[in-house]
């Protein structure tokens, strides 16, 4: 099936294959495509950064086309830390992204825009979905699509991997495919069509993204998901394209992740107060205030009434934090509720130190997960699942030694499971905590990526490693 708009213009335990390469010595050159790569902070930018790593620890010649850094130092914030942990083989192609709703210098500024907003934002939002159907995103399509084919007349592209989101990211795997007949992958980090809150449909059915999405999925050697009820929803929905697709979790980098703490806090100070630490972005479908309440009744058992919960990244999905997340964290300090600011990655293991519980609080749906859950198991800590019960990641801390979900959103319910938490922060054991530092190993992320990319790199010999020359 096609639709119009498709014609319409380092992890170190991965070992090299010893077949990437043809019988020339020349490697496979991978293009990876990611809107949110590093200095970027968003909650995808860890996959981002270490997709590529994988690829170029494999023996894989990488190219990642992404944007310029200024886009994020401009408008939402940057972890420069970050850039740090590219592979210095990899070759970073950026391109301009130009977000003129996000621009705040009047200066730059139509005067239509000025004197009459309301039609101002109409025809940027034409403008925006002309091209390619996303709000914001969609007029980057054709720089994306132009530095693509720019790389590959380069140096010769043999696979691409497109990484959402934003989904126009796509587009630069499609149009390499379709002129020059180089694979792709198609990496989801939500989904396009699911709503991973509630489980709807976030286009119409039939519509320009249905067709789009129905188009690329079809051209792509695989579709990679980050849990299996993603994957087995698109597999439902396409069943003949079931095969070619796969569960690639998030997991945690280990150079990141926390040292796992096997001593109980009492070993260190009886007499200090506990502190629960929540580590990421805060965003409207967080259910932040249900935990707050919680958290004020939870203080009343003699065990927590000095504790402390501290949020830690970001209120919102902007440099500065969401008001509305600043009031209620004012509302509550009386309760020991605070709010710490951003962590740059390099300083995260030094806060995870800081913490005898953790807080998982994410939003509600049986499709949600979040990098945060692997990285938290990786501490040997108790930790607090603050969500809906049927949400994803109840699948992926079953079985955890010190995991304590809570029944339901109830502010007793939260208390109870904040409790019993920190309880254990004092006497759960060394026994107990190793046991939970073998139940975070096999969730590294190296293990998650290991054996796509093994696959991929065994698919390009066996067909005959690919020059791109047509």
């Amino acid at each position: 099936m096609t639709s119009p708009d498709l014609h319409a213009g380092t992890s170190p335990s991965l070992v090299r294959p010893p077949t990437a390469g043809d019988a020339s010595g020349r490697r496979p050159h991978l293009l990876y495509v990611a809107w949110g790569y590093p200095p970027s902070r968003g909650g995808g930018v860890y996959r981002a950064l270490a997709t590529p790593n994988a690829f170029a620890a494999a023996g894989f010649e990488v190219t990642v086309l992404t944007c310029e850094r200024e886009t994020f130092l401009k408008y939402t914030g940057a972890d420069l830390s970050l850039e740090e942990r590219i592979d210095p083989r990899i070759e970073v192609v950026r391109i301009p992204f130009e977000w003129p709703m996000m621009e705040a210098d009047l200066r730059k500024w139509s005067a239509l825009r000025v004197f009459a907003p309301r039609v101002w934002r109409r025809r940027r939002r034409h403008l925006d979905v002309r091209d390619f159907p996303e709000v914001a995103y969609g007029p980057w399509r054709r720089p994306l699509e132009d530095a693509a084919l720019a790389i590959h007349a380069r140096k010769p592209v043999d696979l691409v991997v497109a990484s959402a989101n934003p989904n126009v990211d796509f587009m630069a795997a499609d149009i390499l495919n379709r002129r020059h007949g180089v694979p792709y992958v198609m990496d989801y980090r939500d989904a396009w069509m699911l709503d991973v809150f509630d489980g709807g449909l976030l286009h119409e059915e039939g519509g320009r993204v249905d067709w789009l999405e129905r188009g690329l999925l079809e051209g792509a050697r695989e579709a990679w998901f980050v849990n299996e009820p993603i994957r087995a929803w698109h597999a439902q929905r396409h069943p003949d394209l079931a095969a070619r697709m796969h569960v690639v979790a998030n997991g945690y980098d280990e150079e990141f992740a926390p040292l796992p703490a096997l001593e109980p806090p009492a070993v260190r100070d009886p007499d200090a107060p506990l502190t629960f630490g929540y580590i990421g972005t805060v965003s409207k479908k967080v259910p932040i205030e249900e935990f707050a309440r919680g958290w004020r009744h939870a203080r009343h058992d003699p065990a927590l009434r000095s504790a402390r919960a501290q949020l830690w990244g970001y209120l919102g999905f902007y440099s500065l934090p969401a008001a509305d997340m600043l009031a209620l964290v004012d509302e509550y300090a009386d309760d020991g509720l605070e709010y710490c600011g951003p962590v740059p990655k390099q300083d995260v293991r030094a806060t995870y130190a800081s913490f005898d519980a953790l807080l998982l609080i994410l939003g509600a749906g049986r499709y949600v997960t979040s990098g945060k859950v692997f990285e938290y198991t990786a501490s040997a800590l108790p930790i607090v699942s603050v969500h809906d019960p049927r949400n994803a990641a109840t699948d992926i801390m079953r079985g955890y030694p010190l995991w304590f979900p809570v029944r339901d959103l109830d502010p007793h319910s939260i208390a109870a499971a904040l409790v019993d938490a920190g309880h254990a922060a004092r006497e759960a054991d060394r026994a107990t905590r190793e046991a939970c530092l073998d139940f975070a190993r096999h969730y590294s992320r190296d293990l998650q990526l290991e054996p796509r990319v093994r696959a991929l790199a065994e698919s390009l010999v066996g067909s005959g490693l690919r020059t791109g020359a047509r």
